[in-house]
């Protein structure tokens, strides 16, 4: 099988392509199948009865995609024809390294014995959890949310600092107005960012709270705003995935009316069939 046909395969699969599609199902079952071993993993009584299968099963899914990763480095220069270095390009894209640091943690105690086996355990949770972001390659809607995520960056940027801002001020207001009565609980700034925080993203877990009456009052006004801070990312994340979904729309239907136009046509004459 030439490299061609390799990146074609392991390349989100177009219409018609088996092999490819075959190749994208197979993965994401790898990727689904990883994450719900570490869900397994977490019932102790399961762990102990089948680590062994568990042990092996993630020796198998480190083997696919250390191959896959292998793969993709070496069909580098097709997915980046104009880079003179293509493989150091892919290598240290973002999907490549989460692709690296996906199976990375396994290979860990080869290289380095003297590591301590609970901070390599919970590398190694975090490395199979990062394997999710894998399916950014395969899943439309996860790459229709990811453009969107990108086009609207800099309004999520502003509406992020117009946030941070609110719950700044807001911290040091309710810091001036509940010290005094309860400087258990707002004793400095710091700590009353986290009811700031709790109380603007209306979670209000209750642990802290105001007593006085300028306090309550002044968490009500807070409360309010906090409903139409959480709206505004959301509105525009929301704003820029219906266009997004317009737009996909939009292109199918013209390539369907190209698709119709080329059919009224004689593929060897260019007369037309009606």
């Amino acid at each position: 099988m030439d490299k061609r046909r390799v990146f074609t395969i392991i390349s989100k699969a177009e219409n018609g392509d088996r092999a490819s599609r075959r190749f994208d199902v197979f993965i994401i079952a790898m990727i689904l199948l990883s994450v719900l071993s570490i869900i397994l993993e977490s019932f102790k009584g399961l762990a102990i009865r089948y680590q062994s299968a568990f042990d092996v099963f993630e020796a198998f899914t480190v083997v696919v995609f250390t191959l896959e990763y292998g793969l993709r480095i070496w069909t580098a220069d097709l997915l980046y024809p104009e880079s003179r270095h293509p493989r150091v390009r892919y290598i240290f894209s973002f999907m490549a390294l989460i692709d690296l640091l996906s199976i990375l943690p396994f290979y860990l105690p080869f290289v380095a014995a003297d590591l301590r086996f609970l901070r390599l355990f919970r590398l190694f949770r975090l490395s199979r959890l990062l394997r999710l972001f894998k399916l950014g390659r395969y899943v439309d809607s996860l790459q229709v949310i990811g453009s969107v995520v990108r086009d609207s960056a800099s309004q999520l940027i502003a509406s992020i600092g117009a946030c941070f801002l609110i719950v700044l001020i807001s911290a040091i207001l309710m810091y001036g107005v509940e010290n005094a009565a309860q400087p258990e609980k707002f004793p400095n700034i710091a700590e009353a960012l986290w009811w700031a925080v709790c109380t603007l993203t209306t979670v209000g877990y209750g642990d802290v709270y105001p007593i006085t009456t300028a306090g309550k009052v002044l968490a009500s006004v807070i409360s309010v705003v906090g409903i139409g801070i959480v709206a505004i990312p959301t509105g525009i994340i929301s704003a820029g995935f219906t266009e997004a979904m317009r737009a996909r729309r939009a292109q199918g239907e013209d390539a369907a009316e190209e698709h119709a136009a080329h059919k009224r046509y004689c593929p060897y004459c260019g007369n037309r069939l009606d």
